[in-house]
């Protein structure tokens, strides 16, 4: 399966973006689907990730009660709203799907390219 992250961009402190997972060439709904982050410097880390059907969804600590992680599998897509923001959540994000709903990389097999999320002070 091959996916696409889309919606990142600039934003300010407590302000709100929404990112977009779609995948292409197969459906999504058989795979947990996973956001991860990486921050220059830094190594990626887990934020989120949603099981096959929607019911069961694990976030890192320190996105816990801002961001929310959901599916529409009829339009093969999750999505990540994030609130809140911090400076601290600028990075890369990632999203990428697997066969189990946990937070670890090797899990997840498949990974999408890419989106850029800036939260300025």
């Amino acid at each position: 399966v091959q996916l696409q992250a889309s919606g990142g961009g600039l934003v300010q402190a407590g302000g709100s973006l929404r990112l977009s997972c779609t995948a292409s060439e197969r459906t999504i709904s058989p795979y947990s689907v996973g956001w991860f982050r990486q921050a220059p410097g830094k190594e990626r880390e887990f934020v989120a990730v949603i099981s096959r059907s929607g019911r069961n969804t694990l976030y890192a600590d320190s996105v816990k009660g801002r961001f929310t992680i959901s599916r529409d599998n009829a339009k093969n897509t999750v999505y990540l709203q994030m609130n809140s923001l911090k400076p601290e959540d600028t990075a890369v994000y990632y999203c990428a799907a697997g066969y189990s709903p946990i937070q670890l990389l090797p899990a997840y097999g498949y990974w999408g390219q890419g989106t850029q999320v800036t939260v300025s002070s």
